[in-house]
């Protein structure tokens, strides 16, 4: 008899976003006269760019023509998005190696793949609360994972305890749920611990088009030191709209090295291209296309005012919390917020009681780990007409 991998008992049998859903569905279901306003799962509203139209349909059209159409393409993604991206992080301070950069189809598939590359015995850290993926992907791996605290004395930005080793390392910012962000000083004190620990810090930038603060790093690689340490992920996903679309990119230092017991010399770089070609077809043409769009100098601006009617939202939601006098951190360079629940409340009955009471969807901080269980996140991508609404009917709760 086959075996199974029995590390799955150890995962939770229900995602987080799908017992949500579950909940939610049965009250539209039994409720259906109700408008419910959904401000739960980070999922965009807004269409994609004009430009990134224009590059699709151009790129279908090419696919039905011999002398353009594309098979099989490079699992590492094609040349011209691979400069565009690497053209990016040029303006914003940081040079990469072309062959440093790999598309992929979103940062939550590379951050739950990259796992592949390291051994079960390695001790992985995250922060508490924390982004579900990263602890599922390990735990269905049977790593070890010891958490870090973010709560509130610390801002939820916990820093490294020197008298704790772990292997890994997960660091998101803009945090998911928290919404709040490492400076560039603090981010050096995880470079610094890592580099003493023989630690690799896999990095979550996915909300870094978020920042608006010029002095806070939208990479890690801003960072003297990181390429030695750190793997960075990041996803057009909420940068220009890609959420059904699909398209992000990792970038793997060729610096990021380790000895084997042997003594052979490992590049997490090479090792991650041989994974991606043995595992991964890569991201098709057409999407690479579209994609290719958001990095030109109109695709940006676009792409910027789509995160400023975000923005935009998420001062709505700070703004009431501000007038209820609701303790909240986020809102800024990010568009998560994320606020204490009223009188010490149950996160999951708070959710009950928005959905059942006012019509509303958020999500429960219990379900991102233990320092959530009285925390709530609201996210800002819903049509500002909807946020307008929904934080109305959030006074109506205090």
């Amino acid at each position: 008899m086959a075996k199974f991998n029995e590390n799955y008992l150890n995962v939770k049998e229900s995602y987080l976003f799908s017992e949500i859903a579950k909940r939610v569905n049965a009250y539209t279901a039994a409720n259906p006269d109700k408008k419910v306003i959904r401000l739960g799962i980070g999922d965009v509203t807004l269409p994609l760019a004009d430009d990134v139209i224009k590059s699709l349909h151009s790129a279908v059209d090419e696919m039905g023509k011999a002398e353009t159409f594309k098979g099989y393409g490079p699992e590492q993604g094609y040349d011209f998005l691979r400069r565009a991206i690497q053209d990016y992080y040029k303006r914003n301070g940081v040079t990469l190696d072309l062959d440093e950069i790999f598309v992929s189809d979103g940062a939550k598939s590379d951050t739950g793949n990259i796992t592949d590359l390291f051994s079960v015995d390695n001790v992985v850290m995250v922060p508490d609360p924390v982004y579900p993926v990263y602890v599922d992907t390990n735990t269905m791996n049977g790593r070890k994972i010891i958490y870090l605290d973010a709560n509130a004395d610390n801002n939820f930005l916990p820093m490294p305890d020197k008298s704790v080793h772990a292997d890994i390392i997960y660091i998101c910012s803009p945090n998911n749920p928290t919404g709040a962000v490492y400076n560039k000083e603090q981010l050096k004190e995880w470079v610094d611990y890592a580099l003493e620990n023989d630690s690799v810090i896999l990095f979550d930038s996915a909300y870094e088009s978020f920042i608006s603060e010029e002095e806070l790093p939208r990479s890690i690689f801003a960072v003297e030191g990181a390429k030695k340490c750190a793997v960075e992920f990041c996803s057009l996903s909420k940068t220009a709209g890609f959420t059904g679309t699909r398209c992000g990119y990792t970038i793997v230092p060729k610096a990021l090295v380790s000895k084997a017991r042997d003594g052979r010399e490992m590049s997490l770089n090479k090792m991650w291209n041989r994974r991606q070609t043995t595992k991964f077809n890569g991201v098709p043409y057409i999407v690479q296309k579209g994609a290719e769009a958001v990095f030109s100098v109109e695709g940006m601006k676009q792409a910027k005012a789509m995160i400023n009617i975000y923005r935009e939202n998420a001062k709505i939601i700070a703004d009431t919390m501000k007038k209820k006098n609701v303790k909240f951190f986020g809102g800024v360079n990010s568009p998560y917020i994320w606020f204490e629940c009223p009188n010490n409340m149950n996160s999951w009955d708070f959710f009950d009681l928005m959905l059942n009471k006012i019509n509303v969807v958020g999500t429960p901080g219990a379900g991102f780990g233990k320092n959530g269980e009285n925390y709530f996140r609201l996210t800002a991508f819903n049509n500002k007409e909807n946020t307008v609404e929904a934080m109305r009917r959030f006074e109506i709760l205090f």
